[in-house]
């Protein structure tokens, strides 16, 4: 099977030390990214402490394929403790950090304690070292950038930066990389900033140290993702958004509706009228991103993609897609992960019937980050601050939800309910078997959840596995489970397991934080769900949402 072997990187930030350790036999059973880190953070991070005490660890983490040159291969991992849910907790990332993270020599870089002083972490090959920055302090993501560019020569694609958010312990803070690329849901900004750490910068020319050879293969892949004429090519995730809203599938005005009169101003026409360049993340002939500009308003990010223009658009009744380009700018200023703010600030709207007041949302966004005013109490996250606004809970622990509807969507609903990071689309992205122009021989009827277990569960366990590669999980219509088999030199069979062990041991951790059947709900109803729940444990073999001991899947020593 391939794998990486590169050692692990720890950085105590609290006494300034460094120290190296062999993993290649988590390596070997987990191959990278997600489920090496899972595994060990599994290992060692307290299953009770605090999100914001030093003892909780970030572990950034990459995998085999950021050894090719294939396209969907330029993402990586970060894995700790959230302050949003309170579980175990990965986000995955794009842009061109995962090259030079590599070039840096090492396979995991983990990072504990908490510094007394704002620092700055630079790891090369030759040496790691700690500078501190008092005067970035509350500086901005574009301004700490132009900071590290200026003073070491470092670009946006060797970074991993918070804004204020994160400095402010703001529950849904994202790290940013290549500017606008983020490691967004579930908080870790927040770690981070608990850790008194601004950023962390890569370097080096080191080789990923692999075992086994990455198949011919990848030229395949990468060929048909230069030369397919994909819809996500120019509108990227929102091209989805007509059909969500035809299908009554588009959450509006703080879930309260599931159409949007005024789609025709976000949807993907609209963003892609203002695209005025390719974006892609590294090594990826895709190029699914979406470079925005609008000269009149001044504004320039990258994006919106679906999820936000959902929740800064139709959630929060706003049905221009240059004020939702001004959110999604803020955010990244700001250090936020854009759907978690958005749907926040909906639920404040809810709260004072102000829908569609575009001047009141980008105000909330920068109250938010510096955590002023009521932007303190809505920094805590929709799951904390529900009962003040006197609004509905619209999350799964903790973790409110994404713009692909569960309730058209019933085995997506399912998934978001069992999800063990919360109502995240992206966990088994089931949503992607249940739209109606879904490919006959894969599409599943999206009413109903009895029978989808057994199909929810392979779809976590490649989702695990697409995180560990890393992979992109927008190769899906490239991906095959023989091309599987080439590129990683193992049976689909084992490289799903690889994926179901991550899971696992992600619940088994979250079990020893409590988390259990009761943590597997929704608020809303769906059919016979309590039945698709059943069928679901019995899947995976456990025992109302709770792991046997006998069943932790602990393979070798870190």
């Amino acid at each position: 099977m391939l794998h990486a072997r590169n050692p692990m990187l720890t950085i105590d930030v609290g006494d300034r030390t460094t120290s190296e350790t062999e993993i290649e036999s988590i390596h070997r059973e987990y191959l990278g990214g997600r489920g090496l880190a899972t595994r060990l953070a599994h290992e060692r991070i307290p299953f009770d402490v605090d999100p914001f005490d030093p003892a909780n660890r970030l572990f950034f983490t990459t995998g085999p394929m950021q050894a090719s040159t294939m396209s969907f291969t330029g993402r990586m991992n970060c894995t700790g403790v959230s302050p949003l849910t309170d579980g175990l907790l990965s986000s995955n990332a794009g842009g061109f950090m995962s090259r030079n993270f590599t070039a840096a020599g090492y396979g995991a870089v983990e990072i504990a304690g908490a510094s007394d002083e704002l620092l700055v972490i630079h790891v090369r090959d030759d040496g790691v070292t700690f500078e501190p920055v008092p005067e970035l302090e509350d500086a901005t993501v574009s301004g700490t950038l132009s900071y590290l560019e200026d003073e070491h020569g470092v670009t946006s694609d060797q970074t991993a930066v918070i804004g204020p958010a994160g400095e402010r312990e703001v529950r849904f803070a994202s790290i940013m990389t290549s500017e606008e690329r983020a490691f967004g849901r579930g908080g870790l900004g927040a770690v981070l900033g608990s850790k008194n750490v601004k950023a962390v910068t890569f370097d080096g020319d080191s080789d990923i140290d692999l075992a086994g050879e990455i198949s011919a293969t990848q030229g395949e892949i990468h060929r048909e993702a230069a030369t397919d004429d994909h819809i996500m090519k120019e509108q990227g995730t929102v091209a989805v958004m007509d059909l969500a809203n035809e299908v009554e599938g588009l959450p509006s005005y703080y879930f309260s509706e599931q159409q949007f009169e005024g789609v025709e101003g976000i949807n993907g026409a609209a963003v892609a009228d203002k695209k005025y360049k390719k974006g892609t993340c590294s090594a990826c002939a895709f190029a699914c991103k979406l470079p925005t500009r609008d000269e009149e308003a001044g504004v320039e990010t990258e994006g919106p993609e679906f999820e936000v223009a959902m929740a800064f658009g139709s959630n929060s009744g706003i049905d221009d897609i240059v004020e939702v380009m001004k959110s999604n700018r803020l955010c990244d200023e700001y250090g936020l992960d854009a759907i978690s703010a958005g749907n926040t600030v909906a639920a404040y709207l809810a709260a004072e019937d102000e829908f569609g007041n575009a001047d009141l949302i980008h105000d909330l966004v920068e109250k938010i980050a510096y955590r002023e005013g009521v932007g303190d109490d809505l920094a805590e996250g929709i799951d904390r601050v529900h009962e003040d606004l006197g609004v509905d809970n619209w999350t799964v622990k903790g973790m409110d939800f994404a713009a692909h509807e569960g309730r058209v969507l019933h085995g997506q609903g399912l998934s978001y309910a069992v999800a063990n990071r919360g109502a995240d689309h992206m966990y088994a992205t089931f949503y992607s078997v249940e739209y109606p122009l879904v490919p006959e021989e894969d599409a599943l009827e999206p009413t109903g959840t009895l029978g989808k277990a057994d199909r929810l569960v392979q779809r976590e366990n490649l989702m695990a596995l697409n995180d560990s590669g890393v992979v992109c999980k927008f190769s899906r219509d490239y991906m095959t489970p023989e091309r599987y088999e080439q590129l990683f030199d193992a049976d689909f069979e084992e490289l799903l397991a690889v994926g179901a062990r991550t899971v696992t041991l992600e619940r088994h951790f979250n079990n020893q934080r409590g988390f259990d059947r009761a943590d597997d709900d929704l608020p809303y109803d769906l059919p016979d769900f309590e039945e698709a729940l059943e069928e679901y444990y019995d899947v995976r073999g456990w025992d109302d949402g709770v792991v046997p001991e006998d069943a932790v899947p602990y393979a070798g020593e870190a």
